[in-house]
């Protein structure tokens, strides 16, 4: 199969904002459901051009890494492919990490940044800390790498360069779960390597991994996911509620309105809104999942899943008759 095009995508419009009846804004983007054989259940927009997964591909990530030797308990597992809130459970989890493999902070190549959750940003800030390494969201992943790296005998210090053998690990787990080569190397906002794919390709990954036969890396990695949710993402984060709400769900959000979830069968899903915002992107993935055979009232305890919970959205094409609950 050959790599995606690096055409600008023609997304379509997905939600309307509605206000007093009249539309004020248009979300537009592109979605993708995959059944569990990987035939193609709902396409949206252009889910064959290139795209960067951002975080939604960091299950994919941390597959690479287990097959490399990493071993950790299922909590540390789970925040080695979280985009964590930067709570007190996540900053210690991270220290575990590094610890247990010969570690500190100062190794760390991350980007330098702020909590992602509100609580946990408000409560750093009081304590004036400014912008470190360690509360940022992708720390977890970063120490999962610097581990593997120090594992196998690898240099640490340039953990990060694509040329490093962790970070050819990754892509070449990248192309094999996604059935796709990359597109694209870039850098992540957080400093790691970032590959693109076709929208289609990231859902595949995340349904291979949901789906994968047990005693797998990939198993794994779900396994972890689905027993920590709080560790993938934090206090009142969809992600971690969704996996909570709906069993065998696994869940994963991305910069740029990028978003991941499948069932345990493999049904899989991927979003992209071409705006990148948040504003309408769980109620995109919401309307996904119920196309996947997800019970849209399953969901009515995630924010923004459900018409209740995001006023003034409204879905558009395919996605409209999936939108309840």
């Amino acid at each position: 199969m050959p790599a995606a095009d690096r055409r600008v995508p023609a997304h379509e419009p997905v939600a309307h904002v509605m206000r007093s009846g009249l539309v004020e804004s248009v979300h537009h983007g592109s979605v993708v459901v995959l059944g569990a054989d990987g035939s193609e259940l709902l396409a949206m927009g252009d889910v064959d051009a290139a795209c960067y997964p951002r975080s939604t591909l960091k299950p994919v990530q941390g597959t690479a890494l287990v097959r490399r030797g990493l071993e950790l308990p299922a909590e540390l597992l789970a925040l080695a492919v979280a985009s964590h809130s930067g709570e007190a459970r996540h900053i210690d989890g991270v220290r575990r990490l590094l610890a247990g493999h010969g570690l500190d902070e100062s190794d760390l190549g991350n980007t330098p940044g702020l909590p992602a959750g509100e609580a946990a940003r408000r409560e750093w800030l009081a304590a004036g800390r400014g912008a470190e390494r360690l509360p940022q969201n992708c720390s977890g992943k970063h120490a999962a790498m610097l581990a593997v790296a120090k594992l196998r005998g690898h240099s640490t210090a340039d953990y990060l360069d694509p040329g490093h053998p962790v970070q050819r690990e990754i892509e070449r787990t990248v192309t094999e779960l996604a059935g796709e080569p990359v597109a694209h190397v870039a850098v992540d906002g957080c400093g790691a390597p970032l590959f693109a794919l076709s929208l289609r390709g990231v859902a595949r990954c995340i349904g291979r991994i949901a789906a994968a036969a047990g005693g797998t890396p990939e198993a794994a990695i779900a396994s972890a996911m689905r027993a920590h949710p709080e560790m993938v993402g934090g206090s009142g984060r969809s992600a971690s509620l969704l996996m909570t709400a709906v069993p065998g769900m696994l869940a994963k959000d991305g910069a740029e309105g990028m978003y991941v979830a499948a069932r345990g069968d493999g049904t899989a899903v991927a979003v992209k809104l071409a705006d990148g915002g948040d504003r309408a992107r769980v109620a995109v993935t919401a309307a996904a999942l119920a196309r996947a055979g997800v019970p849209p009232a399953s969901l009515a305890g995630v924010g923004g899943a459900t018409p209740a919970t995001a006023p003034g959205i409204a879905l558009v094409g395919e996605l409209a008759g999936h939108w309840h609950g």
